[in-house]
């Protein structure tokens, strides 16, 4: 698996990828206008630091959005050099990972789009399922656990040296006014690397909905479940508020989540 992430093929098509998205700059300040450059000077001592195990990522730049209800969405943005090799890892892992994802999630996959979502969401309202059981998740990318999130990722990746170096970025620490943070839960929003992770942490959730026989429509960390009343929706909470906090260790905005018509 190391090999394939590497493969001249595969970084191609990151580079690709990483230069037609553009972006600001990390912590380096480099741009991505000279990512290429730098790539074709020093790929060869990259990758010997790579595969000796020596390569430790750069601190993520915290960068504050504004949010449509007030507030700031927190981005941390890697480096170009980093977002490369992130896009490089996410490449390999997706064809991995994409077949065992439940064909109710539709964020950041591809062939899968926010308009699919609300169309299925519409054909479960049309045939009854009226009520909606809406969940907010209090700043998940914030608060993934990363040893759960491992675990997971691990159940399907057995290269320890892929594994060693997602664990590298979520760990990479985050740099806010010049000062370095350790981060030790969450996985940076801005990263390549985080839909994809977000989606295999949060797939749990996907299979214990359908356990349950649950109508429902997931676009990263936005799930809706569809029922048919207020009381089945009161009930539908309650239980998969429990299942998020106890079993998956993340915090349910009890404020902003609520069953509504």
């Amino acid at each position: 698996m190391w090999e394939q992430v590497w493969e001249r093929q595969n970084l191609l098509q990151a580079l690709h990828r990483v230069e037609s998205n553009r972006g600001a700059p990390g912590v380096d300040g480099m741009t991505v206008e000279e990512l290429r450059p730098y790539i074709m000077v020093h790929w060869q001592e990259v990758r010997e630091a790579l595969d000796g195990g020596r390569y430790r990522p750069s601190p993520v730049r915290r960068v504050g959005i504004p949010k449509p209800d007030g507030g700031e969405r927190q981005l941390g943005i890697p480096t170009v050099l980093d977002r490369f090799m992130q896009q490089a890892v996410a490449q390999a892992l997706t064809p991995l990972f994409e077949p065992l994802f439940s064909p109710h999630s539709y964020g950041f996959r591809p062939g899968r789009s926010a308009h699919d979502a609300m169309k299925q969401a519409q054909v479960y309202v049309q045939d009854g399922y009226d009520w909606v059981v809406d969940i907010d998740l209090e700043r998940f990318f914030d608060r993934v656990n990363h040893d759960m999130l491992m675990a997971r990722v691990a159940r399907v990746v057995k290269d320890k040296r892929v594994l060693k170096l997602i664990r590298a970025y979520l760990e990479s620490g985050v740099m806010v006014n010049g000062v370095v943070m350790d981060t030790e839960e969450g996985t940076p929003q801005g990263g390549p690397l985080s839909p994809l992770l977000s989606n295999i942490m949060l797939d749990d959730l996907d299979k214990e909905l359908e356990r349950r026989g649950h109508k429902f429509v997931r676009y990263a960390d936005d799930c809706n479940i569809y029922v048919k009343t207020q009381r089945a929706g009161e009930r539908v909470m309650g239980s998969v508020v429990q299942f998020l906090e106890g079993k998956l260790k993340l915090r349910v905005n009890r404020q902003k989540s609520k069953v509504d018509r």
